[in-house]
């Protein structure tokens, strides 16, 4: 499909640059393209009205790390270039793949201190050599830390790697390091929050817990390549950046007995809807999953597990766009995103949400 049959404009007084506060104040716009008027205006707290007793919901649970990494390339004695990579997958205990700004600077076998500039007691003891370099600026970086030793250098050096279209107008301050992760985020390993759970609160699970919708977990840290634009014109040209994710025997087996009983799963975010897909097998059976996915969810794609989906407003001509669109129409989507603009719903990671009804379930 033509790329440009996803874009469409969007004012900047529309992208949120702070979520509401509290986070379960957000708007909700509920999106049921079997009805004669799909479109309804709400509020995240009447999640409850739309769901029913027995139907779960899906969270990833993945959590984000300060991946943003400012350095210095040394390249023999005396030449020193200041580098910014963001990391965005694991492949190995002292080994991350990361997207380098200039990536032109930077080759195989340079090696890279991290931490100068700051206070932090970690000051220049985070090292890292560049093994290999990709397209697209990605680079594989082998540190000279491993495990959990990396893990807590990572935390002391990084930054928290904001979205671009909120980096380009305010810096990351200390409340992003809270606001920018959801309430149940526990396994370490994202560069970008799974962002339609961060509306998720104490009050808004016992109103849940009340009406009998389950809970369970599974984790899919998200990578860089999610802020990524398309450079392509055809979908078919796209090639997406895998991202590692995890569904547990247990979680699997408690989704098929909901299915098996009437029950809907109801995805909170792309991401678990992404990886629940992934796992699915053709007769919808959603068996255990350990590794990397590359799914890409286009118009046309036959989901064979999730029901419903809670997400929030996503970028012109994203792939994230093209995923929603196949979950509910695209012309239902656009008419959607018009409606959303026009009354003034706050769009992208720290912006409203929308419960999205599958088309043609």
């Amino acid at each position: 499909m033509r790329v440009d049959l996803f874009d469409f404009d969007l004012p900047e007084e529309n992208i949120a640059l702070r979520p509401a506060s509290p986070r379960d104040s957000a708007r909700m716009l509920v999106v049921q393209p079997q009805r004669q008027e799909p479109l309804s205006d709400h509020g995240v707290l009447d999640l409850p009205f739309f769901l029913r007793q027995g139907d779960a919901l899906v969270f990833n649970d993945t959590k984000v790390i300060p991946a943003q990494l400012e350095g210095l390339r040394r390249r023999g004695e005396d030449v020193v270039t200041e580098v910014s990579l963001t990391l965005h997958m694991r492949t190995a205990p002292d080994r991350w793949k990361a997207f380098a700004r200039p990536a032109r600077r930077l080759k195989p076998g340079d090696r890279i201190a991290f931490g100068h500039g700051s206070n932090t007691c970690m000051l220049g003891s985070l090292d890292a050599t560049v093994e290999e370099k990709g397209e697209a600026g990605e680079v594989t970086l082998r540190f000279d830390l491993s495990g959990p030793a990396l893990d807590e250098a990572i935390l002391a050096v990084g930054h928290v790697p904001l979205p671009p279209y909120i980096a380009s107008k305010r810096p990351e301050d200390e409340r992003d390091r809270t606001d920018y992760q959801t309430v149940y985020a526990r396994e370490q390993g994202a560069v970008a929050a799974p962002t339609a759970g961060l509306h998720f609160t104490d009050r808004l699970f016992a109103a849940l817990d009340a009406i009998g919708v389950e809970r369970h977990f599974v984790t899919l840290h998200v990578g860089a390549g999610t802020f990524l634009p398309m450079k392509v014109d055809d979908t078919d040209d796209h090639v997406m950046h895998e991202e590692i994710g995890h569904v547990a025997a247990g979680v699997a087996e408690r989704l098929n007995a909901v299915k098996a009983r009437g029950g809907r799963i109801v995805c909170v975010g792309t991401t678990s809807l992404r990886l629940v897909e992934s796992a699915a097998r053709e007769n919808g059976e959603i068996a255990p999953w350990s590794g990397p996915t590359g799914i890409f969810i286009t118009p046309g794609y036959r989901f064979r597990a999730v029901d419903v989906l809670m997400t929030n407003f996503h970028l012109p001509k994203s792939t994230l766009f093209m995923l929603v669109s196949a979950f509910s129409g695209l012309e239902t989507m656009r008419r959607a995103y018009a409606h959303a603009i026009d009354h003034g719903y706050r769009f992208y990671s720290y912006g409203d949400s929308s419960l999205l009804f599958r088309d043609n379930p």
